[in-house]
């Protein structure tokens, strides 16, 4: 009866079931499923780990990933990287070389019910060992990725996840903790040459029965346009080839024309925007308007909020300029103003005007340096009490206590120093850099620590 039942849930036998891969595997290589044409993305797909284009660093020789796939002897993996580096592309790959029964599920399409489904059936048939591959898996929630974790921790299933979101932020710890995590970078332009040239010559798969052509010059050029996304390169190889007719080859002006219609990719909510304007904020800091106006070019053409780049300047201004030249903040304010007034497509000049003059200020974190060492004071030493003698004294009942009775008024001294102190204990807190306008400061700061000292010699 269990025999019988087992049979039900996969299709009769075992070879019904290797069967039914075969035929899944001949309607991919064919280009047809349901009746209806696939992608030239989907059709050329690698079939196994051999056809699988770069990524040495995980894959290459004396690299961790192959010996566990070789061994068979792996737990769960979760494979991170941008939009078409390959890592669904891999991950069946290695479903294909493994004994498992693979379950394929994509987070969004799926939900509680299939989850519990699938894991229920590998509790029960712990014998057939299930693989569960999950295409974006930081599209379940906290308690989706928890309904997972007693079948991965007891070997139920083998978790195969791929994301392209920042796992540290979208894979709950405790499964993010139980598997390997391999990060894929985007595919390298040789490679993806590679991938096209292949595409073109292919009449199985590719595009080879239109006998379409492309020099080596324009393949490069689709694979720099789509910056290491196979999927994208490929996609737009067929868009090209299909607009010409067949025998014919692509030429430059076919290339121009789509390049026209052309999008960065710039995924405002996620690793693209942390990652784009982490770089930009730094290239500012680093002294170079050159990569800081780069980097503010791929935010305003990704669709980036300018609000948003401005407020991030006025913070800089503060953190990194600083003292150093005290315009930067009235600059970035400004910046900001306009952003709000003005609006795209105009504000984009105030922006470039703000990101230039701000990269080519001297720099100082003097004062970011100066309030972390003041909280830090605040934090980790006994609290300072007020001196009485600076302390408000416009009632009679303060005046009667002393408030304020020995205060010296600053303005009514040389300089505007009367040698007076305004701590109990005094704290060294604020380190002046030689950069830019804040060396005057240092000076002006010494000179009066001098002064300071001559008084209190005098009073004594």
């Amino acid at each position: 009866m269990a025999e019988d039942f087992e049979d039900s849930l996969f299709g009769g036998n075992a070879g019904d079931f290797s069967e039914s891969k075969e035929a899944t595997a001949s309607s991919r290589d064919t280009g047809t499923q349901a009746g209806f044409r696939r992608p030239l993305a989907a059709r050329m797909r690698p079939r196994d780990l051999s056809e699988i284009l770069g990524h040495e660093k995980i894959l290459g020789k004396g690299a961790l990933l192959p010996r566990l796939i070789e061994t068979d002897n792996f737990g769960s993996l979760l494979f991170y990287g941008p939009p078409g580096c390959g890592k669904t592309t891999l991950a069946e790959a290695i479903a294909a070389v493994t004994h498992c029964r693979c379950e394929h599920v994509n987070a969004v399409l799926s939900n509680t019910g299939e989850l519990r489904e699938i894991l229920r059936i590998a509790r029960a048939f712990p014998q057939r060992r299930t693989l569960l591959l999950i295409d974006e898996i930081h599209r379940f929630n906290k308690a989706q990725q928890d309904l997972l974790l007693p079948d991965v921790e007891a070997g139920n299933v083998r978790l195969i996840g791929c994301t392209t979101h920042n796992p540290g932020f979208y894979v709950i710890p405790p499964l993010l903790s139980r598997s390997h995590l391999f990060r894929l970078e985007p595919v390298e332009e040789k490679h993806v040459v590679s991938a096209l040239a292949r595409a073109l010559s292919d009449k199985e798969r590719g595009l080879g029965l239109l006998e379409i052509s492309a020099d080596e010059k324009i393949l490069r050029s689709v694979a720099q346009m789509c910056e290491g996304d196979m999927r994208r390169a490929l996609n737009t190889l067929e868009t090209l080839a299909l607009s010409r007719p067949p025998k014919t080859a692509i030429e430059e002006k076919d290339l121009e024309a789509f390049a026209r219609e052309r999008q960065i990719r710039y995924d405002r909510g996620e690793d693209e925007h942390y990652d784009t304007i982490s770089a930009f904020i730094k290239s500012v800091r680093g002294c170079d308007p050159d990569a800081a106006l780069y980097w503010l070019a791929v935010m305003l053409e990704g669709g980036e909020d300018p609000r948003f780049i401005a407020r991030r300047l006025v913070i800089l201004a503060s953190e990194d300029i600083g003292l150093a030249d005290s315009r930067a903040i009235g600059v970035a304010v400004a910046c900001q103003q306009a952003c709000d007034f003005v609006g795209l497509p105009e504000c984009a000049l105030n922006l470039a005007h703000t990101v230039i003059f701000l990269a080519t200020c001297p720099k100082s974190n003097s004062a970011t340096e100066a309030l972390f060492a003041a909280k830090a004071a605040v934090r980790d030493l006994p609290r300072q009490k007020v001196p009485v003698h600076l302390r408000d004294a416009h009632t009679k009942l303060n005046k009667s206590l002393g408030h304020g009775k020995t205060y010296l008024y600053s303005h009514e001294f040389p300089e505007g120093i009367s040698g007076q102190t305004y701590l109990e204990t005094p704290l060294k807190l604020y380190n002046p850099k030689t950069n830019g306008a804040e060396a005057a400061i240092a000076e002006r700061l010494a000179h009066w620590n001098d002064l300071r000292e001559r008084l209190r010699g005098n009073a004594k």
